[in-house]
């Protein structure tokens, strides 16, 4: 698996591009902004999916641009579906973001799977974030959106955040082998091994 980082949009948000190494079709994870820097990157390459880990706006400013430049499907868990279509419902409007993305031509659950080429990424409904938080996983790499970070966990003090979710979502993610590489949407990559030592929010035993 090739993962290609990108920071992007007005809160420096990790996009990822996902790809196999034989030149199959990309994922593009979180298009947070900066469309023209982004679709530099994508290129001709085909595009599988466009996934939101979930349905804030600093996570789909570009959504559109990559959505009309690609025509590649774009995916939301279900619960965050109606989110996204509206700077109110994505949060943006609070902070003076008008940004939003299409209706979401496939809504997700948790246990579906993403293919892109010899790819296959697993999703992991994980609420509290968002009640449509999701997390991505395959070939001991997990995208975590905004539930995990390399020290800390997500906020919940944002409409639809829910700190009893986030708790058992953490956990489930705990569960995860020690050297599963974690990209999350803000901030550097971390694996589960060094969060499980650091990371306040995980579960002790």
């Amino acid at each position: 698996m090739i993962v290609k980082r990108l920071i992007l949009g007005p809160l420096e948000t990790n996009c990822w591009l996902v790809s196999d190494d034989v030149g199959g079709p990309m994922l593009v994870i979180d298009p947070a902004g900066d469309e023209d820097e982004l679709l530099e990157a994508v290129g001709d390459r085909p595009v599988a999916a466009i996934v939101l880990t979930h349905g804030h706006f600093d996570h789909l400013g570009a959504a559109v641009a990559v959505v009309t430049h690609t025509r590649a499907p774009l995916l939301v868990h279900e619960a965050d579906a109606k989110a996204i279509t509206s700077a109110e419902g994505n949060g943006g409007a609070v902070f003076g973001f008008a940004l939003i993305a299409p209706a979401p031509e496939r809504t997700l659950a948790d246990g579906d799977t993403i293919e892109a080429g010899d790819i296959t990424l697993t999703v992991l409904h994980v609420p509290g974030h968002t009640p449509g938080s999701i997390a991505l996983l395959g070939e001991g790499h997990l995208f975590s959106g905004d539930t995990l970070f390399a020290g800390s966990v997500g906020r919940t003090d944002f409409p639809g955040g829910d700190p009893t979710a986030i708790r058992a979502s953490v956990a489930r993610l705990a569960a995860l082998p020690d050297d599963t590489r974690v990209h999350p949407g803000h901030g550097p990559d971390t694996t589960i091994g060094r969060e499980r030592r650091v990371n306040p929010f995980f579960p002790r035993a």
